[in-house]
């Protein structure tokens, strides 16, 4: 199924920790549950996604663009079902709600040229908005004005929902 879809996701282990390698371990089905308490409710779980980018900008993949992750969930999209089905999953290590890093900023822009020069990508959305009863990531502090003006892409790509935040700070930031 052609690939039209890129959900932006939060992700950090435990809740509101950064670095270590339990993100990896989680994707690759190798976390310890008894590491952390929390870790206990993510027993069973069966996630994946296809890129993490990390607070300092490094781009970790996981699974090929060319196949299927499991990072939506039940979701929907302008209609369509099962967005794992015809999606790529970007995670960014960070906490619902939270600010990211401007390194982040840089990654991810040219992931998401690559991945449009490659797959028919129609809009770029948040996890939040394919499954907005259950999830709320990457959420308002993910600037979409930012993303969007470096990418140079129609607002079009992008629901009106990631239309409301801009950080000028940020935006400096990113530009060095």
């Amino acid at each position: 199924m052609p690939i039209e879809l890129v959900v932006i996701h939060s992700i950090s282990l435990p809740p509101g920790v950064f670095g270590g390698d339990d993100i990896e371990r989680l994707f690759t089905n190798r976390l310890e549950h008894d590491a952390h308490p929390y870790y206990e409710r993510l027993r069973g779980l069966e996630v994946s996604a296809h890129f993490l980018i990390r607070r300092d900008g490094e781009v970790v993949q996981f699974v090929s663009a060319d196949r299927r992750a499991w990072h939506a969930g039940q979701s929907q999209w302008l209609g369509r079902s099962n967005c794992n089905d015809w999606s790529i999953g970007i995670e960014l290590e960070g906490v619902e709600g939270g600010l990211f890093e401007p390194a982040q900023y840089r990654a991810l822009v040219p992931l998401l040229r690559a991945l449009r020069q490659r797959h028919p990508i129609g809009q770029v959305v948040g996890h939040e908005h394919v499954a907005p009863s259950r999830k709320r990531d990457p959420g308002p502090g993910f600037d979409w004005t930012l993303l969007r003006r470096s990418l140079r892409w129609p607002k079009a790509m992008f629901t009106q929902d990631t239309q409301a935040r801009a950080d000028p700070a940020l935006a400096e930031q990113f530009a060095r």
